[in-house]
C-alpha cells in the first residue's frame, strides 16, 4: 500500500485506505470506514463509523463527518465543515442514569454526497439529505434540505442561488424556475435546466 499517513493521525485496525492517499496529523478514522485512492484528509479531522469515502476526494482541515455519511468520487469538503445525522440528539438515557451508546442508532441517518460536489468552508450539513453530483455549497451556508445536481447553493438556510458546471463556473444566478440552456466553455459542455433541474446535455439539442 502507497498510502501516507502521518506520524500523529489515529487510523484504527481494519480501516480501508486506497493507494496514493495521504492522512494528515491528528486525524482519527474510525473503524469500519472506507478511504478511497488518491485522497487528502487534513489534519485535525474526524471521520467516524462506517463512513465511506470515494476516490479523489479532498477533506480540509478540522472536517467532522460522522456515521451515514457517503462522500462521492472527486468531492471537496473544506476547512471547519461540519456534517450531522441525528435530528433528535440526546448525551443520556430519558432519566439521566447512562450515557447513550455513540455508535449508529435507530434515529442514525444516511447523507449522501454525488461525484464531483464542493461543500464550502465552515458549512453545516443536516442528516438525512442528499447533494446531487457537482453542486456547490457556499461558505458558511447551513443545508437541511436535499440539493440537486448541478445546482449552487448558500446561505441560512441554504436555498438555490444558481447553476454551476462540472468546473465550478456559475452559469447563471437566480432561481431555476421555467426552462433555460447554458453553456460553459472551460468543460465544453451544454447544460439545461427546467423546473429547478439541472442536466447535462450530451448530443441532445439545446
Amino acid at each position: 500500500m502507497t498510502c501516507k499517513i502521518h506520524p500523529t493521525a489515529l487510523v484504527e485496525e481494519g480501516v480501508e485506505i486506497g493507494d496514493e492517499t495521504s492522512i494528515w496529523d491528528n486525524v482519527h478514522i474510525r473503524w469500519p470506514s472506507r478511504i478511497g485512492r488518491s485522497c487528502i484528509i487534513g489534519g485535525k479531522s474526524y471521520i467516524a463509523y462506517g463512513v465511506d469515502v470515494g476516490d479523489f476526494v479532498k477533506i480540509n482541515s478540522f472536517v467532522y463527518i460522522p456515521t451515514g455519511v457517503t462522500i462521492g468520487d472527486g468531492c471537496m469538503i473544506s476547512a471547519g465543515t461540519i456534517f450531522t445525522n441525528d435530528v433528535t440528539p440526546r448525551a443520556t438515557d430519558p432519566k439521566i442514569t447512562r450515557l447513550q451508546d455513540s455508535g449508529p442508532q435507530e434515529t442514525t441517518q444516511d447523507t449522501v454526497l454525488g461525484k464531483g460536489v464542493t461543500i464550502g468552508a465552515g458549512s453545516r450539513i443536516a442528516g438525512g439529505i442528499r447533494i446531487g453530483d457537482f453542486a456547490m455549497i457556499g461558505m458558511g451556508a447551513v443545508v437541511t434540505k436535499d440539493v440537486g445536481a448541478f445546482q449552487l447553493v448558500y446561505g441560512n438556510p441554504a436555498r438555490v442561488k444558481g447553476v454551476v458546471s462540472r468546473s465550478g463556473d456559475v452559469l447563471m444566478r437566480g432561481d431555476l424556475s421555467g426552462t433555460g440552456a447554458l453553456y460553459c466553455a472551460a468543460c465544453d459542455i451544454h447544460y439545461r435546466y427546467r423546473d429547478g433541474v439541472v442536466e447535462e446535455l450530451c448530443g441532445e439539442t439545446v
